[in-house]
């Protein structure tokens, strides 16, 4: 850590996490004051620098104890953040359960708040970029506006929602009659204040297909019940659509990247993952058969070829 540089240490639960045990976690506060939770995991090999994890809605620190601990073994460190509004970060709302963004600007934000983080750190250099689902979306807009990243993976990117024409149809004028009328903040419509994990049986869980990987989320859930998040609010859903409608018109960035997504996804729309990657010309895109939403923690086949591929793309 830079010498001149204190930071408070921040809780963290490496037993929740079934990581490395070698972790610090601190807070540090945004321009706007909003305090943010972000961890450190240093490696042995220095030399072959950070991945940054930017996660996805509804996540914590914690649930990347295992994915952390693979890229561990291929001699990277990791520095992840909670989002405002997730994990231990500071909560927009009252209702710790619903999950809200005011604007999604407010995340680059923290984008900036975790890079003088890992400066103060000496966070080993080069740094790599992981973004799952939100992560990737609002890692998409950070690289667009110079993140220093040496290469990017995605899974899942939520460059768009999976809505039927109908429903982006009602979507947007019922989320923006919303926030005009000052109910930003209530819950969108089919979604409640409670886990999704915790409420939907593994069989019909949107997810993976490794029901290990399940009861992993679910223990995460369980045993940190102030960090849950349920569902999204309007004010969540119209600025979601806003961003993904305005990144889905910016160039590619100059970086090096892998994309995966799962077949099987049905939280984010596979076409506007496709389309921006046919325009990203050091990109790759990787379509995975039999795989949900998280293939970081899918079935271990899918999972280890994950893994072996970014760390390929970053060495």
């Amino acid at each position: 850590m830079n010498r001149t540089t204190v930071m408070e240490k921040a809780p963290f639960f490496p037993e929740v996490a079934e990581g490395p045990r070698n972790v610090n976690a601190y807070w540090i506060n945004t321009d706007d004051n909003v305090r943010l939770r972000v961890a450190h995991w240093p490696s042995e090999d220095a030399a072959k620098g950070t991945v940054f994890v930017f996660q996805g809605r509804t996540e914590n620190i914690e649930k990347y104890g295992r994915a952390v601990e693979a890229l561990q073994s291929q001699g990277y460190s990791a520095f992840a953040i909670d989002w405002r509004g997730q994990g231990l970060s500071d909560r927009a709302d009252e209702d710790r359960m619903l999950g809200h963004v005011d604007r999604y600007s407010d995340y680059q934000k923290d984008v900036s708040a975790m890079l003088k983080a890992a400066e103060a750190l000496d966070v080993p250099k080069p740094w790599f970029l992981f973004g799952h689902s939100l992560g990737a979306c609002v890692g998409l807009r950070a690289l667009s506006e110079g993140l220093p990243m040496s290469a990017c993976a995605f899974s899942a990117p939520l460059w768009d929602i999976n809505l039927s024409a109908f429903q982006r149809f009602a979507a947007w004028p019922l989320t923006w009659t919303a926030q005009l009328i000052g109910k930003g903040h209530a819950y969108a419509p089919g979604t409640r204040g409670e886990s999704y994990v915790l409420t939907t049986p593994f069989d019909e869980n949107r997810l993976t297909h490794d029901e290990s990987s399940y009861r992993y989320y679910q223990s995460v859930s369980e045993n940190l019940e102030e960090q849950q998040v349920g569902g999204p609010s309007m004010g969540w859903l119209y600025q979601t659509l806003k961003e993904t409608k305005a990144l889905s018109k910016i160039a590619s960035p100059d970086v090096p990247c892998i994309t995966f997504c799962g077949a099987e996804d049905s939280i984010v729309a596979i076409p506007a993952v496709e389309d921006r990657m046919s325009r990203w010309s050091r990109g790759k895109f990787e379509l995975i058969p039999n795989a949900r939403h998280d293939v970081l923690y899918e079935v271990a086949s899918v999972r280890d070829r994950v893994i072996s591929e970014i760390c390929a793309l970053f060495s």
